[in-house]
């Protein structure tokens, strides 16, 4: 696949010390990836130096094998081809749909300026809003005419900072899963840059998680949920516990809550005392079950409940069950556990993963 950006070896530091170490991934033609993690960890920082924003300290920034960063001289935004969404939107409150979208377009003749926008127009949906000012219009509105004028100028790549953050959570989902299909149906490349792990699984081929001003782990949805590389990236994604367990002869992990056999990502030794990443999906309500847990908390989640639980020795893990399963605090729930990878690492202070 044809490279549209390599991130290698990226560092920067400010007066208060390092906000990204050593950080390297790259993107095809076509794909979406994101840079996920909590405030603070250096990925719009990252984002910034990938357009031109920012001048990294070391490393190396390439898009469409043109080095356009590389630690000491910095090619300007202007000149990178890139394009740009703001969490903001950053619409022209003065210019109309069309105008917004057409004001990149320099170069381009009258005829063909118009063939132009109008087709993006015709992508993000909005026929009859070319002549709407940003006021009149919602906010997913507003972010999909940002889309657009990102995209006019057929940028090398499309980078978008948060987004969807000024949106409800309903319409936030909606707009990410819409935008990824535009984004798509255009052959684009993007990056995006978010907090919200919903927002990545929508939105992403591949998913770079930080932490730190580090690059924890770069991989699919599936794989940084269902493989993650550390405890780090496990405590990040999702919900789900540490058990602790032992590791036995035939390739199973002996806990609280039985016996757990299934594909390890790495070989531990026999009789290693090891934690298990176990997620509220892995715990079934059973009535069958002979293993029984206490419900401690529940919270209601329309068609679930997440019930936290405590084990017979006294571990909590987490159970997803349909919401018809009622159950009261201080009850009694029988559980079996089904999972098929095991996620296995040696043994350190019982912890949560939530």
């Amino acid at each position: 696949m044809e490279k549209i950006l390599r991130v290698e070896n990226i560092s920067k530091s400010f007066d208060n010390g390092p906000v990204i170490e050593d950080v390297s991934f790259s993107l095809d033609k076509g794909e979406i990836g994101c840079l996920l993690g909590p405030s603070g960890c250096g990925k719009t920082t990252l984002l910034r130096i990938i357009a031109g924003f920012e001048a990294a300290d070391k490393g190396t920034v390439a898009l469409h094998d043109r080095t356009v960063s590389d630690g000491t001289t910095t090619v300007k935004p202007e000149n990178r081809k890139v394009g740009m969404v703001f969490q903001d939107y950053a619409l022209f409150p003065h210019l109309t749909v069309k105008g917004n979208i057409a004001f990149g377009l320099n170069g381009y003749g009258p005829e063909e300026r118009e063939r132009r926008v109008m087709s993006l127009i015709a992508k993000i949906e909005l026929k009859g809003f070319e002549d709407s000012y940003p006021h009149e219009m919602s906010g997913g509105q507003q972010q999909r005419v940002a889309l657009a004028r990102a995209l006019a100028p057929e940028p090398e790549i499309i980078l978008m900072d948060e987004p969807f953050s000024n949106l409800d959570v309903t319409l936030r989902e909606d707009l990410s899963r819409e935008v990824r299909r535009i984004i798509k149906d255009m052959g684009s490349t993007a990056l995006l840059v978010t907090h919200n792990q919903q927002e990545a699984f929508a939105m992403a081929d591949g998913i770079g998680v930080m932490k730190d001003g580090r690059m924890l782990q770069w991989g699919t949805a599936h794989e940084i949920y269902h493989m993650p590389v550390d405890r780090k990236v496990a405590s990040f994604i999702g919900e789900g516990v540490l058990l602790s367990g032992k590791v036995v002869e035939d390739a199973g992990v002996k806990t609280a809550i039985g016996f757990l056999k299934g594909h390890m990502q790495e070989e531990h030794p026999e009789g290693s005392s090891v934690d298990v990443l176990i997620r509220p999906e892995d715990i079934v309500h059973d009535d069958n079950s002979p293993c029984i847990a206490s419900i401690e908390q529940k919270d209601y989640r329309g068609p679930n409940i997440l019930f936290t639980l405590r084990t017979s020795n006294g571990e909590r893990i987490l159970s997803l069950v349909p919401s018809h399963h009622n159950h009261e605090i201080g009850e009694k729930l029988g559980i079996r556990v089904d999972v098929e990878d095991l996620v296995v690492f040696p043994r350190e202070p019982a912890e949560s993963a939530a």
